[in-house]
């Protein structure tokens, strides 16, 4: 795997990077650094990416068990260090399942074999990050809390 980040300056904090398989990305730093705020920071880039992954395992691991999933969604909220390095030191998935007579106990599998064992997204943030999480089904548009 590989990607190439580039400068956009010369003034300003923005940056694109083009990955190994042909999709750019571009990031920009706050404007207390320098940047535009015209894109997202390169560490809400790294959420982004461990929100995809986890749901995308999610969304798989429920369809393997033929659940009739029809959408997933997962909110990251995080904390940061005050000193450098800036790490992630907190950060909770809530994740907001929907599909037909979803079994509780799946989506919560699921859920765990992805922040256990296939999302190394999320479990590289684990080394320095308490993780947590927790998750809602929504059944013929009505929610129920888990």
């Amino acid at each position: 795997m590989e990607c190439t980040v580039n400068w956009q300056g010369p003034t300003g904090m923005a940056f694109v990077a083009e990955t190994g398989s042909g999709h750019r990305v571009a990031m920009d730093g706050a404007p207390e650094g320098g940047g535009h705020n015209l894109a997202p920071r390169p560490m809400e880039m790294l959420l982004v990416g461990a929100g995809g992954c986890t749901a995308y395992d999610v969304v798989l691991i429920l369809k393997k068990g033929r659940h009739k999933v029809t959408n997933c969604a997962v909110r990251l909220t995080a904390e940061r260090a005050e000193d450098h390095p800036r790490v992630f030191t907190r950060i909770h998935f809530h994740f907001r399942v929907s599909g037909q007579r979803l079994p509780p106990e799946a989506v919560e599998r699921a859920i765990r074999l992805s922040s256990e064992k296939y999302c190394s997204a999320s479990i590289m943030l684990g080394k320095t990050a308490q993780i947590s999480h927790d998750f809602e089904l929504v059944e013929d548009g009505m929610a129920s809390e888990d």
